[in-house]
């Protein structure tokens, strides 16, 4: 049986559709002349591609199994970080004929993606070399051709099935990557944006936890007396003529300056969502949107919506923003459900929201709300998660006016421009129109939310009218003529809005569901600060437990391991132990174990460092709703 009728029957039993697609015609296929396979010196088979040598021409085994081992090394055992044993992935950029994955394969902890542009070097491989060991391991997978986004959708795959995630270990083929770099930047991109995602998660909760948690406090009162999102599902689909109503978001980047002109005629056609950011710019065009989100706590987030009368605008928020937002004169405030677990547990015991995706950015958001009204059609501008052109918003966003005002002569506004596309880190990466852009990591992040969107809901079209931003898989390039050779459907979209929200008021404001609700939240609201004061007594408790044990000597471990243990478990059967530990500093428990040789000892700092900052954060959030009994925003 030749090596390719092996292989090929793995494939078939292990890597469904695999083989159909590396049979798959490739319009950028490399000519055959550019593959050229030679025995090396060993009398392995070799590859050359445009006259480069991809493999060793003396021991491509050797190589590839020294390559390997060097990664090893730095990598302290391919466990996804130095002196760790954790399942990280290894990522292989260019295949090639295969040498350096199986090498990699065989000291792999975790799981092995291969990512190679060319499908025929794919395929020659399996025609020249016996691959069962490598094809047989498990959790292998391959992303060939296309634009290399399976290589972030496998990462997340590893991650749902309970892989524990780190660092993941490139190993990189130069040969194959100088002969396509561009292609092979983007995927190390979409890699960079998956690993940095906790990073940027726990950066953002040191940064605006407490603001959440005090934002929530004065705004729990909402989540009683506003309506939630939900009865507003569905509101686009099946029109009047049996086609769903198309819905355009406008976001906040540099490109929505080309639509501004076109907006009163895309109103017309379509449910109008924007962004709060981009709120001031629609109204500057005559273009009053039917829904604008707003899920930011930042007060200069809350700017953005000053002095922008909107009186046919509804507002959609979460309820941790910026609490006067809640009380601006909108036609409607309506909330989606809490992102915390405060504002969650309030909700959950009184009046359910509805589920908006959470992608870090209000522009994800907004897209999660689009889909939920039913649209099967949603038209986008502004959506450029990049720096084309250098420019950060549209002309005249709060951002740049700001600037502006407070430009002085040794500080012009270049400066915060500079600064703006410095803090971020930032870097080049493909262009939706071809070429590159100049991104950071945190427009990648969100970038990387809404491919993972458009594959979960492929049925629904995301279409950009935006040249020049980041290429996002799923995000379709549009025409604004297409736009506006849909029919005019103003009457009915305002007639349908109006209805829903109208059954919204009545049923959300009888006398009836108004008490129960008063009930429910009043119930709610004591058992958050009952379960806050037994934690925090609990944690407090733990802490002395720990801090007198490291004073004291072994004799007693056992009775003190009991003790912690006890504690421990009382704190985790909580029903308010989420809120609790939100603030809980995410190296909390190795605070005050490092350089501890004793393991008692060690666990000792642990468990003090654990119950003090658990009980500072419950102590915390209790001292804020104290603050705000009833939610005395409202």
């Amino acid at each position: 049986m030749s090596f390719w009728e092996t292989n090929s029957a793995i494939l078939r039993r292990r890597y469904p559709g695999l083989l159909e697609e590396l049979n798959r015609e490739d319009e950028d296929a490399l000519a055959p002349e550019d593959i050229r396979v030679e025995a090396a010196a060993s009398g392995a088979p070799s590859l050359r591609l445009k006259g480069l040598h991809v493999h060793s021409p003396r021991d491509p085994v050797r190589e590839g199994r020294r390559l390997a081992a060097e990664l090893k090394d730095r990598a302290g055992g391919m466990g996804g970080g130095a002196g760790e044993d954790r399942p990280g992935a290894v990522i292989v950029l260019g295949f090639g004929l295969g040498y350096v994955a199986e090498a990699a394969a065989e000291l792999a902890h975790g799981p092995l993606v291969i990512v190679e542009k060319h499908r025929e070097l794919l395929h020659r491989a399996l025609e020249l070399r016996d691959l069962r060991n490598l094809l047989e391991k498990e959790n292998v997978v391959f992303v060939p051709g296309g634009s290399g986004e399976g290589v972030s959708k496998a990462l997340s795959l590893f991650e749902e099935a309970g892989t524990e995630r780190a660092v993941p270990v490139v190993i990189r083929n130069p040969a194959l990557i100088n002969l396509d770099k561009e292609w092979y930047a983007a995927v190390e991109s979409r890699v960079r944006t998956w690993s940095m995602r906790d990073d940027v998660n726990t950066a953002t909760l040191r940064r605006f936890g407490k603001r959440w948690v005090r934002n929530l406090s004065r705004n729990i009162s909402a989540i009683r007396d506003m309506p939630g999102i939900f009865p507003l599902a569905g509101l686009a689909a099946n029109g009047g003529d049996g086609r769903p109503l198309p819905v355009f978001l406008a976001a906040a980047g540099p490109s929505l300056d080309r639509a501004g002109p076109l907006l009163p005629e895309i109103r017309q056609r379509c449910v109008l969502v924007a962004v709060d950011t981009s709120l001031r710019f629609l109204l500057r065009h005559g273009a009053d949107p039917d829904f604008v989100l707003a899920v930011d706590p930042q007060f200069w987030n809350a700017r953005h919506l000053d002095r922008c009368p909107a009186p046919r605008t509804r507002l959609i928020a979460e309820s941790a923003v910026y609490p006067p937002v809640l009380h601006l004169p909108f036609k409607g405030v309506y909330l989606c459900s809490s992102l915390f677990p405060l504002g969650s547990f309030i909700e959950q015991r009184v009046d359910p929201k509805g589920i908006l995706g959470a992608g870090g950015s209000v522009a994800t958001t907004s897209w999660d709300f689009a889909r939920t009204l039913g649209a099967e059609d949603i038209w986008i501008a502004g959506l450029d998660l990049s720096f084309p052109g250098l420019k950060t918003h549209f002309h005249g966003a709060l951002f740049e006016e700001r600037a502006l005002a407070e430009t002085e002569r040794r500080r012009p506004t270049e400066t915060w421009l500079f600064r703006a596309l410095r803090d971020g880190i930032p870097f080049r990466a493909p262009a939706s129109s071809g070429g590159q852009v100049l991104t950071d990591r945190r427009l990648s992040l969100y970038a990387a939310w809404f491919e993972n969107r458009f594959r979960q809901f492929p049925q629904l079209r995301s279409l950009s009218l935006s040249a020049g931003g980041l290429a996002i898989a799923g995000l379709d390039r549009a025409t604004s003529e297409a736009l506006l050779a849909l029919p005019p459907r103003r009457e009915e979209i305002d007639r349908r809005i109006d209805a829903a929200c109208s059954r919204i008021e009545a049923d959300f404001n009888a006398a009836a569901e108004t008490r129960r609700r008063s009930e429910r939240y009043q119930n709610a609201v004591t058992a958050l600060l009952a379960g806050l004061e037994r934690i925090r007594t609990a944690a407090e408790k733990g802490a002395r437990t720990a801090e007198g044990a490291l004073r004291q000597t072994r004799a007693e471990q056992a009775s003190v391991l009991a003790e912690l243990d006890r504690i421990t478990r009382a704190i985790t059967r909580d029903e308010t132990k989420d809120v609790a530990g939100f603030l809980f500093p995410p190296n909390g428990l190795a605070a005050m174990s490092s350089g501890v040789a004793d393991p008692f000892r060690s666990y000792l700092g642990s468990a003090a460092s654990f119950f003090r900052s658990l009980a500072d954060s419950a102590e915390f959030n209790l001292h804020e709703m104290k603050k705000h009994p009833s939610g005395n925003s409202f």
